[in-house]
């Protein structure tokens, strides 16, 4: 069985849904919200973990050791509350321990997850990703992360022109260092913020789906395409082929972060310079696979189905009915 994991109306979660019913796949939906309706089993006996999941008003329990494949897209447990739970401490504590429970199953099994929470990690700690990309080989931008004001004012007099962005996995939108920005630099010493040099060229979002690779080619006069309206820049999305080099290396890259679908995002400079950024561990795909047609979602779909049998060596995962604690586990 498929399970698919999140909130019912997540627009990627649901573009792999409907691209599983297009192939015909069993596959059931564990909507997040319904967490502190559930009750949670966990059994482990020597190295082998059990998992069964039971909600109250639902007949039948879901016992874990018959997914094949899961498609993980959980939020915070407290945002996914029903709007009625969310001041009731007890509904929270049922929802955080079913949550957890489900998290450390994913990192454990040997059932294909998408993506394992222990390979999304990175992803929290912009700067540490960034040294894991470059130790991929690809060329990453001078950064500088700081809460000293001195620090920022000599970075941008070697570079030039500098951007800023947050240094943790929450969004937030790219912008230039300017002047009005240089008179606040006092405020860095609040929280360490990322300085980088400012990269000309063309954005590519590069999505890793197992075997294959997608490419979408990204013109923009805004600093964060993700945001052309704030600095009222037009945005053209198409498809394009990579250099065979480029392609090798973005698979070789997720397969090595044991991602099996990974959003890469890439600028081509002037020069030929392919410059990384960052490896997004659970790309919101559907916003390049509606400009540009390319069946990202298929080809999730896909590989859940293939339980992960067309994934490289390295990244392929096979069930043996229950999981297996890595072996100094304790239990």
């Amino acid at each position: 069985m498929i399970l698919l994991w999140g909130l019912p109306g997540d627009r990627p979660l649901e573009a792999v849904r409907e691209a599983l019913q297009g192939l015909g796949a069993p596959f059931r939906v564990l909507d997040q919200r319904d967490a502190s309706a559930c009750e949670v089993t966990i059994n482990a006996r020597g190295l082998e973990l059990g998992l069964e999941l039971e909600q109250r008003g639902v007949a039948g329990s879901l016992h874990f050791s018959q997914v094949d494949a899961l498609y993980l897209r959980p939020i915070e447990t407290a945002r996914a509350l029903p709007a009625a739970l969310v001041d009731d401490p007890y509904a929270r504590q049922r929802a955080e321990r079913v949550d957890r429970a489900i998290i450390t199953w994913a990192d454990l099994t040997d059932s294909l997850v998408i993506n394992p929470p222990e390979a999304m990690a990175p992803n929290n700690s912009k700067p540490y990703q960034l040294a894991q990309i470059a130790g991929y080989g690809f060329d990453v931008p001078a950064t500088l992360v700081t809460t000293d004001a001195s620090a920022v004012r000599a970075f941008a007099a070697r570079h030039g022109r500098v951007i800023y962005k947050s240094v943790s996995g929450v969004r937030s939108i790219v912008n230039v260092l300017g002047d009005a920005q240089l008179e606040r630099l006092a405020d860095v010493a609040n929280a360490p913020t990322q300085f980088q040099e400012y990269v000309p060229g063309t954005d590519v979002r590069v999505h890793v789906v197992g075997a294959e690779v997608y490419a979408t080619q990204v013109r923009s006069r805004a600093h964060d395409y993700r945001y052309p309206s704030v600095e009222d820049g037009d945005l053209t999305l198409s498809a394009i082929e990579l250099p065979a080099k480029i392609a090798q290396g973005c698979q070789t890259m997720a397969t090595g972060m044991n991602l099996h679908v990974a959003g890469i995002d890439l600028r081509l400079t002037p020069a030929g310079r392919w410059v990384a950024f960052e490896v997004n561990p659970s790309p919101a795909f559907v916003y390049y696979e509606a400009a540009t047609g390319q069946p990202i979602a298929n080809a999730i779909a896909r590989l859940l189905c293939s339980g992960g049998h067309e994934l490289p060596d390295k990244r392929r995962q096979r069930r043996v009915g229950v999981t297996t604690l890595p072996a100094d586990s304790g239990h």
